[in-house]
């Protein structure tokens, strides 16, 4: 099972995940470039497409074969152009709380001016970051000193290249023609992507849609282990 996080964030996203699912599968985390641990290159292209193909690579280097690709909001859009590659690498996709295409989206605006995260308190990264959860849910300190490592020029050229490749294709429309099977699960009280968006997957012939209530945009840590009995019913 290999896991995809989303736009300014890492591997770390999946740490209350992880140990759920490693009792029944081998887990692979990956950082993006300019992510987490991987660095950042000025020659570095974060189109979705290379994204995926330096991905492909990384993952035949340390030998995983067969894998249930699983992306957190645009890390399922990640997924999904790995798919599109390599489906002799990728055996299942599933999405968790990734919007199908950009009119789905209903985030705040992500700018927020010249001020960077080193000049903002934890209580204005908490307001800033509210978003990517539920309402009322208590932000982790852990996302908010994440968000302090965030580069914003990665940030940037990541989420415009996220909206460059749904803008082309929406999601279900590129998962439709592939014949993978695709889980999707949506917190039902994403304040990011339109809950009710998660039925576009439908046009995936036999996609199964999952809605989790009282969750928002990350039930990975919302709710981690209603979110790995999904995933590992539909991996069984």
């Amino acid at each position: 099972m290999v896991l995809i996080h989303g736009t300014a964030a890492s591997s770390r996203t999946w740490d209350a995940l992880v140990p759920h699912l490693s009792t029944s599968h081998h887990v692979v985390r990956v950082d993006l470039p300019g992510c987490g641990q991987s660095p950042k290159s000025i020659a570095t292209s974060y189109a979705l497409a290379e994204q995926a193909r330096r991905l492909a690579a990384t993952l035949d280097q340390i030998g995983v074969t067969n894998a249930t690709v699983v992306g957190h909001s645009s890390g399922g859009a990640v997924a999904t152009a790995l798919l599109e590659q390599r489906r002799d690498l990728v055996h299942s996709v599933a999405l968790i709380n990734t919007g199908p295409h950009m009119g789905a989206f209903v985030g705040p605006d992500s700018n927020i001016g010249p001020v960077t995260p080193e000049g903002l308190s934890d209580d204005q990264l908490r307001l800033f970051l509210s978003s990517a959860f539920g309402p009322g849910f208590a932000v982790p300190q852990a996302v908010i000193d994440e968000a302090r490592n965030v580069d914003f020029e990665v940030f940037a050229a990541t989420s415009h290249a996220i909206q460059a490749y749904l803008d082309e294709r929406a999601l279900p429309d590129r998962l439709a023609s592939l014949q993978t099977p695709v889980l999707v699960i949506f917190g039902a009280e994403d304040q990011r992507w339109r809950p009710e968006s998660a039925e576009d997957y439908r046009a995936v012939p036999g996609a199964v849609i999952e809605m989790l209530p009282g969750v928002g945009h990350s039930p990975i840590i919302e709710a981690p282990e209603r979110t790995a009995t999904l995933l590992q019913a539909f991996t069984s």
